[in-house]
């Protein structure tokens, strides 16, 4: 039985494809650089610029940590081998460990793993400008709504090419897109600190999420009747919609006054 949320996959390859290749061209870059960490937001967004601009002009990026487990690590090499596109490694803890000893104040679970976000940020950024490429960016609407990336980290890009899916629904472009079965089925796990993964700052899983904020944001139905839709308690919607309200700022430009007047 087809789901609320299901889409002809073949005809959404083909827009953001067309999307892709008109952002590069535009931009007068030369090629696409793209981190990868082996989950499927980085698979179906890498894979898709492969599609659209060709492999030789996709540069894939692993930025593993201590924390990133060594299967991550070999399913992005995999990925990148899979394309056949160039690929570096640029371990990043030995920049985290510096930039934190250099500061010097007491480093909290969130600062540290947001400064690892700024700086995979950076390297793509630094390879970028040396390529004259443009950074593609692998966050889904799932993250976009519920603010659930780091400002001017991995929300520091050129351009989105999946930021318009759902989580879930970017696990059925991953599946029409032959990602690996393992990676696609993976949970969705941003290893910032040791054993991190989204659902544990988040108030339910992503197919339940994605049918909230389908509903809320969507449909524009009722809290009621959001909670009625998609099996969920109502407490569950108000998380989202705190969620939603509190990282408004990661999604706006920063505040600033107007010209004076006169």
């Amino acid at each position: 039985m087809r789901t609320i949320l299901e889409f002809d996959a073949g005809k959404e390859e083909r827009r953001v494809k067309a999307f892709i290749k008109r952002v590069l061209s535009e931009s007068g870059a030369t090629g696409l650089v793209i981190g990868i960490s082996g989950g499927v937001d980085s698979a179906v967004a890498g894979a898709l610029c492969v599609r659209a601009v060709g492999k030789e002009r996709v540069l894939a990026v692993l930025m593993p940590t201590v924390h990133t487990p060594p299967a991550d690590t070999k399913d992005a090499e995999g990925l990148a081998e899979l394309w056949g596109s160039a690929r570096v490694s640029v371990p990043i803890s030995s920049l985290v460990d510096g930039l934190i000893s250099a500061v010097r104040p007491v480093s909290t679970k969130v600062a540290k793993a947001n400064v690892q976000a700024r700086l995979r940020m950076a390297v793509l950024y630094y390879l970028s400008n040396s390529q004259n490429r443009l950074v593609v960016g692998t966050g889904d609407r799932s993250e976009e709504i519920l603010g659930f990336f780091t400002k001017y980290g991995d929300g520091g890009v050129d351009l989105l090419p999946i930021a318009h899916l759902y989580k879930t629904q970017v696990r059925m472009m991953g599946r029409h897109l032959g990602i690996p079965q393992r990676i696609v089925d993976k949970p969705a796990s941003p290893q910032l600190w040791p054993g991190h993964t989204a659902r544990e700052e988040l108030p339910e899983d992503y197919e339940k999420l994605d049918l909230v904020m389908h509903y809320l944001f969507d449909e524009r139905a009722s809290r009621k009747e959001t909670s009625r839709k998609a099996g969920v308690d109502e407490v569950v919607i108000e998380r989202v919609l705190e969620m939603h309200s509190k990282t408004a700022h990661k999604r706006a430009l920063p505040p600033s006054l107007r010209p004076p007047a006169g």
